[in-house]
């Protein structure tokens, strides 16, 4: 079974989707119309911006998923998704992609999504923190006993979890896990505590758009990064895609939860090759390639 995945923030670079909008008619359509939607020209960001420029969160969420939307739309009939999931903000990207929601209410929730995201991050200094070499329940229990607000956010592989939280309370307890044999414990460049309490004010503000946002069934099952399973029913993912603001990104047990439903190929769609490396990682006797339009 073939199984698409998506990127989230961090695999953005410049001249990412130049040789889509250079190549095809109707990437071309699909950037104009993006650039109206957003009232800003996103494409010359993405194609000549400054890596600074494309690190604002406003900017690099709608440019990761107009990269990896577009493709998929470049792809036409190759692209037969039998499951798809997307990493954080990439599960916007798979909804479009599996027909749960339109480009242009996707692309709309993205907005809203970064721009609220930006805002929590401003109301009180907090960050992210990668740790490697642990396993997750150490890094849990670490955090459990640590006075503040940390927490782990991202799963992304067996041996590296990503801590979230308060900026003081994540320092603490990157000093604790390299006590405990963790083989690094580095903040991440990031602008705010994703995947944390600390989003409580973006999610509540996401959740009106998302409740006000037609969401219809889905061509294939999207594994949600909250449960790390087959959702079908158009409630249940806007309910998960709420709960994601503030919930963990459980990207391993989402992958081995496809793995074990049949998935044999994943096929990455968007910018760089960040879910390819973690796939070798989490296991390497499925094959992980990323999309191309000579396929």
């Amino acid at each position: 079974m073939k199984a698409y995945i998506f990127p989230g923030q961090g695999a953005q670079f410049t001249g990412m989707g130049l040789d889509l909008y250079e190549n095809s008619p109707l990437a071309q359509k699909y950037f104009e119309k993006a650039n109206s939607i957003l009232g800003f020209s996103i494409t010359d960001i993405m194609f000549e911006g400054t890596a600074e420029q494309l690190k604002e969160t406003k900017v690099t969420q709608p440019a990761i998923f107009l990269h990896s939307v577009i493709l998929a739309k470049v792809l036409g009939d190759s692209f037969q998704p039998e499951m798809v999931a997307g990493h954080s903000l990439g599960e916007l990207s798979a909804l479009v992609a599996n027909g749960v929601l339109s480009f242009e209410d996707g692309l709309t929730l993205v907005s809203k999504r970064a721009l609220a995201m930006q805002k929590a991050c401003e109301m009180a200094p907090s960050t992210m923190a990668a740790v490697l070499g642990l396993e997750d329940h150490i890094v849990e229990e670490a955090c459990a006993e640590i006075e503040g607000v940390v927490v782990a956010a991202n799963y992304n592989c067996p041996g590296q979890l990503v801590i979230s939280g308060e900026f003081s309370a994540v320092e603490k307890a990157c000093k604790v896990l390299l006590e405990k044999g963790a083989k690094r414990a580095l903040l991440l460049p990031v602008g705010g505590a994703f995947h944390s309490p600390m989003m409580e004010p973006a999610r509540e503000e996401l959740a009106a758009a998302i409740e006000a946002t037609t969401f219809c069934e889905p061509t294939c099952p999207v594994y949600q990064n909250v449960p790390a399973e087959a959702v079908t029913n158009p409630a249940e993912i806007k309910k998960n895609l709420i709960l994601q603001l503030t919930a963990p990104v459980r990207w391993t047990q989402s992958i081995q939860a496809m793995i074990s439903d049949g998935a044999t190929e994943f096929i990455e769609v968007g910018p760089g090759k960040v879910l390819q490396g973690l796939m070798r990682k989490i296991d390497r006797s499925v094959v992980a390639i990323g999309a191309s339009l000579d396929a």
